[in-house]
């Protein structure tokens, strides 16, 4: 296994001196699956998912109010031994990997008392452009039926320790590769108490000048026999939000005339997990859910969407709350409990193996198009423009772009147009803009792909200015 890894960390160095060529009409010289992703794909293990499961168990109870000093009970031993774990796997890395810890400490409705929050995180550094970033992210915190109770035997092994084995196990099968942008993984604490450690790591990556281009949040990725009596391994959910967080004023007037409620970062990032699963993760379909989480709950994205960034929450189609936040206990015949047996795990290896072909996709990727605008009002053709402010050496990576559009009703992109390196305008002949949406993707030398960019502010993932307010198209 170690020897596919670092062939494909020399893979992926060669393929960044590659250069591309061609005219507007090169489709061929544009790869839409590349064949590498394959190989991470087959690397990840449901046996070692399994044991690292049975690991985080092990501790009894992860609950952020736990015992912090014991080595073998409580958060304080289960996110020692991931960091552990993390150090031990980057010894061993083709690529740069940083392990270190982000904390704080916090008060609040969950945590009456101060108590140090501490996330595990490792940092895959980017070879071109590092301060890029996409990040994918577990839940180290378990809990029982009372959120305060910290002393119960808390198993927590579908909730949320699959999404934590996950997270290690996608650093395992990723870091033999040096990719252009930087990955973190991430085990964030205090998930239960009120999503604290998601914001002491938005804060962190604020603080380290970090373009966080996506975050894949794994939150329950281990259960195929939901509550509703259906037993499903082949569907997975993508929980995004519709329009930013952050959104402006006057970006909310632009988005009113010009569209973009569904197609903002986070909604774009969802329909590449989509397109990466359809390519790549044998009988696996997406369904992306058009809200930020589960009705009326969260997860840990959100910290990261309120700070302005892509997030989305990846997890199982259907859910069994008798296997959630309950204390262990049987009733009337009927089980209760975050166990062991509630996890199948050559399932939470399909989700593992999506998460990782998404990094892949997106670490792998040039930079991200930025400026995209529109004009066509009145016109019987569509232009579209962009920019890509970057360094020569950033660009390095870079082969051309594909203008996507779709009708406004559909789900997915339906129609692309590869063009090269060189063009940041295009007209679409013949295509009214007024019954489409549009965005702009840039690919890579071997055919790897950013998420489609939507125009303006709605759509943007990277810093650009905002352009000009609707109406001024001439």
């Amino acid at each position: 296994m170690m020897r596919k890894l670092v062939s494909a960390g020399v893979l992926s160095l060669s393929c960044l001196a590659a250069a591309g060529t061609g005219s507007a009409q090169d489709h061929i010289n544009a790869p839409e699956e590349v064949r590498r992703i394959h190989g991470f794909v087959a690397g990840v293990s449901a046996d070692r998912l399994r044991g690292d499961v049975e690991k985080l168990v092990s501790f009894g109870t992860r609950h952020t109010l736990s015992d912090t000093r014991s080595d073998t009970r409580g958060i304080g031993a289960a996110r020692r031994w991931i960091e552990a774990e993390m150090r031990r796997i980057a010894g061993t890395c083709t690529a740069e990997v940083d392990v270190y810890t982000v904390s704080d400490t916090v008060t609040g409705r969950r945590i009456p008392d101060p108590v140090e929050v501490v996330n595990v995180i490792a940092v895959q550094r980017g070879i071109l452009d590092p301060s890029r970033v996409v990040m994918m992210s577990g839940d180290i915190d378990s809990r029982v039926s009372d959120v305060m109770n910290a002393v119960d035997d808390s198993p927590g092994a579908n909730d949320n320790a699959t999404g934590m084995a996950g997270t290690i196990e996608a650093l395992r099968v990723l870091c033999g590769t040096k990719f252009p942008g930087t990955i973190v993984y991430a085990g964030l604490s205090g998930e239960e108490q009120g999503l604290y450690g998601g914001q002491i790591l938005a804060a962190h990556a604020k603080e380290q000048g970090w373009r966080i281009m996506g975050v894949l949040n794994n939150d329950m990725i281990g259960n195929i026999a939901g509550i509703n009596g259906v037993i499903d391994n082949t569907t997975a959910r993508v929980f995004s939000e519709g329009t930013r967080a952050v959104e402006s004023e006057r970006e909310a007037r632009m988005r009113r005339f010009m569209g973009g409620e569904v197609d903002s970062p986070s909604r774009n990032l969802a329909r590449l997990v989509d397109r990466v699963a359809d390519r790549y993760i044998p009988n696996l379909d997406v369904m992306m859910i058009y809200r930020l989480d589960r009705f009326g709950r969260g997860g840990h994205h959100r910290p990261f969407n309120e700070a302005g960034w892509p997030g989305v929450r990846i997890m199982e189609t259907n859910e069994h709350y008798d296997r959630q936040h309950q204390d262990l206990r049987v009733e009337d015949g009927r089980a209760y409990g975050d166990t062991m047996d509630g996890v199948d795990f050559p399932y939470t290896a399909k989700l593992t193996a999506l998460n990782v072909a998404t990094l892949a996709q997106m670490a792998g990727s040039p930079p991200f198009p930025v400026n995209v605008a529109l004009k066509g009002a009145v016109r019987p053709s569509t232009t579209i423009s962009w920019d890509m402010p970057w360094e020569t050496r950033q660009m390095a990576n870079l082969r051309g772009f594909r203008i996507y559009w779709r009708l406004t009703t559909d789900a997915q992109w339906r129609w692309s147009r590869y063009v090269t390196k060189e063009v940041r305008s295009f007209t679409l002949e013949n295509v009214v803009i007024d019954n489409y949406f549009f965005g702009v993707a840039a690919v890579a030398n071997d055919g790897l792909e950013t998420p489609v960019v939507f125009p303006g502010p709605m759509g943007a993932f990277d810093s650009g200015p905002a352009g000009d307010d609707p109406g001024t198209d001439d």
